[in-house]
């Protein structure tokens, strides 16, 4: 490059080269028919000297540029990104869905609460424990729980469904429906089929939301809020029948 900014003169190139060569030291391959032998401390002396004898300005050019490294920049540890924040569990995740219910799933869903707190309020607020509306709330959880029981049954069977129709998921679709039934066989004593029912909904969730391939988001939304309202409503009951005296409606 000086030779040609300098009128390709190439003992004017030397002479520039020699008076202008830094003093201070850097170590500087030394270089013979293009292998690097060892490195030795040049200065603007020996530079020009290596300048003589290789008599080509490109080896200068590549010796000069092996003196730069950038060592230092890739010892240097690249910060992790943050992972993103995650959510506390699945239920709280799938709730964001419940609004995306289809509009039919979702009204049907909150009406057919109805039968269940409609029969725990009345016993509240008329203070007395009503064995009919207690008989008549028991047979519709069951027929809830068994429900339940059916429609995993009826999510396995279709050939592109994430729950395959073997044993495990059939066999526990199976379960509620056997609860609902042993809790109608002892419906003579409310708590004890009252509590069968509630033992019914719980396993029926946790299959559900944790332990079988899952359903659609807004379904497992759905079903847990509709189960904890049914769960309170039995609850309750139970509360009526050791708060307040029996009283008949008809």
């Amino acid at each position: 490059m000086l030779s040609v900014i300098l009128g390709r003169n190439s003992f004017t190139a030397h002479r520039v080269l020699q008076c202008t060569a830094s003093l201070q030291r850097c170590w500087f391959p030394k270089i013979q028919s293009g292998r690097v032998q060892k490195r030795l401390p040049v200065t603007g002396l020996r530079m020009s000297q290596l300048f003589q004898k290789n008599n080509t300005f490109h080896d200068f050019l590549l010796a000069r540029i092996q003196c730069f490294h950038s060592s230092s920049q890739r010892l240097k540890k690249r910060a992790k990104p943050e992972p993103p924040p995650r959510e506390l569990d699945l239920l709280r995740y799938d709730m964001k869905q419940l609004w995306n219910s289809p509009k039919p799933a979702l009204y049907l869903g909150f009406a057919g609460l109805i039968p269940f707190v409609s029969p725990t309020l009345f016993m509240a607020v008329t203070e007395s424990f009503c064995p009919q509306l207690a008989y008549a709330q028991l047979a519709y959880a069951a027929s809830i729980v068994s429900f339940l029981g059916g429609a995993r049954w009826g999510f396995a069977l279709p050939e592109s469904s994430p729950a395959k129709p073997d044993w495990i998921n059939l066999s526990n679709s199976v379960v509620p429906s056997l609860l609902a039934w042993v809790a109608m066989l002892m419906s003579d004593n409310i708590v004890s089929a009252v509590t069968m029912i509630i033992m019914g909904l719980g396993i029926s969730l946790h299959y559900d939301l944790a332990l079988l391939p899952t359903y659609p988001s807004w379904f497992k939304a759905l079903r847990a809020i509709l189960t904890i309202v049914a769960f309170f409503s039995l609850l309750g009951t139970l509360i009526m029948n050791s708060l307040y005296p029996e009283k008949n409606l008809f």
